[in-house]
């Protein structure tokens, strides 16, 4: 067989497994991209819009997960679980007579339990962070009602702005109080609590 046969036969079947690799790598990493959209839902746009690039985005999350995995978190006894509660409950009361101060409660009981809880809670972003690995969704409205919070302390927001914050806090202080074997079961209840919290605010 001469050369030229051989570069004939050769090439193209270079080229074909490099196109192969190609593909198979570009498949990895939509796959990749999927399950980061899936598992932090509006917490992957979030980092997305604040990174250079999608690649270092996604790097981001994932150093998240690590993070995360090394925080040694534990679940709340029922002792524990029940102080909690009533802190909330005392809290949903603050909200009649004082929003203002019940916002703040609010979000300084998120900060006790997730101490108790194993995370880090020095600096906000960070703590935030660290809860988008489990709670995404209630991240998101973490840091909407922390917002709420900080402008409430400038006397800049209203009844109804308080009111959105308190549902939001209340929404994750129940998933932090949730074992995890209960996360599941949180997930269809949220939605009712929800309704709860506006009801009882409102009254």
């Amino acid at each position: 067989m001469s050369n030229i046969t051989l570069i004939i036969v050769i090439v193209p079947a270079v080229l074909g497994i490099v196109s192969i690799l190609i593909a198979g790598y570009q498949m990895a990493r939509m796959r990749r991209t999927t399950q980061l959209r899936e598992r932090y839902g509006p917490e992957y746009d979030r980092a997305v819009d604040l990174a250079a690039s999608q690649h270092e985005a996604e790097s981001e999350l994932r150093g998240r997960s690590k993070r995360h995995e090394k925080l040694g978190l534990r679940s709340l006894d029922s002792s524990e679980r029940e102080y909690f509660e009533r802190c909330w409950s005392d809290i949903q009361g603050q909200f009649v007579d004082d929003p203002s101060i019940a916002v703040r409660n609010a979000d300084l009981l998120v900060v006790e339990v997730m101490s108790v809880r194993g995370y880090r809670v020095e600096d906000f972003d960070q703590r935030a962070n660290d809860l988008s690995v489990r709670y995404p969704e209630g991240t998101q409205r973490y840091r909407q009602a922390r917002g709420i919070a900080q402008a409430n302390e400038n006397g800049t927001v209203d009844t109804e702005d308080l009111r959105e914050a308190v549902t939001s806090y209340r929404s994750l202080v129940l998933a932090l109080l949730a074992d995890d074997e209960d996360r599941t079961r949180h997930s269809r209840t949220e939605h009712d609590n929800n309704q709860m919290t506006e009801r009882e605010t409102q009254a």
